[in-house]
């Protein structure tokens, strides 16, 4: 009987904690959603830009205000390069 209660016990404690790690990503997409949205409304390829602000923002947990400049409100946003040593991130 203890060892029915204890394998009951520790799975409802893994369904909690599956239930609160996917609450806690759906906010992180909706945080980087809306401000990628915000950062590329002038983009001329909004697509990409979106997507690999996206990237950036899921790396550094932040995104630069407006939509260009102000890159040194997030260091890590502004420093990330592409494999050309160009900047990642729009």
């Amino acid at each position: 009987m203890k060892k029915f209660m204890l394998a009951a016990l520790l799975l409802m404690a893994l369904l909690l904690t599956t239930s609160f790690l996917q609450a806690t990503m759906a906010d992180d997409t909706s945080f980087c959603g809306s401000k990628c949205k915000d950062r590329c409304a002038k983009a001329g390829v909004m697509d990409r830009c979106i997507k690999y602000c996206g990237i950036c923002c899921k790396e550094c947990n932040c995104v630069p205000s407006g939509t260009y400049g102000n890159k040194h409100e997030c260091p890590c946003y502004r420093d990330k390069k592409n494999s050309k040593g160009k900047p990642k991130c729009p």
